[in-house]
């Protein structure tokens, strides 16, 4: 497993080892030791799956308080942008985001701590989406940045996103509360 840093501390790529043959490949998914030995030794409490057509935006969102949310992500068929924005108030990055394409064909993962909006978009005619999380998801502690925000500038990759209502009528950037102070 190698691990690739990205232009904003903390997010990390890993591209798992993959062992191919004419039969298909084989690689571990998660190993907590693996994981551990790289500085990312989170308890993972809930694995979830989405299932999307091409041109569905999903996000941004993130979970705030005791129920903030680290997430492990990667895709089991198609291909997705995986976006994570800086929303750690006094960050040297906050507001700007990493995207990564994640594919059943790369294998790529995206590790991102609590502090970050997560929402990808799906490249493919259809993407099946797994992500492992740090904590359960608690409605009352979620919170969403509207996809499209003005100030974020994130290229979705997609003409004509289909998104859902509650996605539609999420906060504008500039409107998010201080939930997540840099520590330096």
């Amino acid at each position: 497993m190698t691990i690739e840093k990205t232009s904003i501390e903390d997010l990390l790529i890993i591209r798992p080892d993959v062992f191919n043959d004419d039969r298909g490949y084989f690689f571990e998914s998660f190993s907590f030791k693996k994981y551990e030995d790289h500085g990312i030794n989170f308890n993972f409490v809930q694995d979830n799956i989405s299932k999307s057509k091409k041109g569905t935006v999903r996000g941004l969102h993130y979970q705030v308080g005791t129920r903030a949310q680290g997430k492990l992500c990667q895709v089991i068929k198609g291909e997705v942008l995986d976006v994570a924005v800086d929303i750690r108030f006094g960050s040297p990055t906050f507001g700007k985001y990493v995207s990564v394409a994640l594919s059943e064909e790369n294998h790529k993962q995206l590790w991102i701590p609590p502090g970050f909006a997560h929402g990808f978009s799906v490249l493919s005619e259809e993407a099946v989406f797994h992500y492992k999380c740090t904590d359960y998801y608690s409605k009352q502690d979620e919170r969403a940045i509207l996809f499209n925000d003005y100030d974020l500038h994130i290229d979705w990759q997609t003409e004509t996103p289909i998104v859902s209502d509650k996605d539609k009528q999420a906060k504008l950037f500039g409107e998010i509360e201080r939930n997540f102070i840099y520590d330096i």
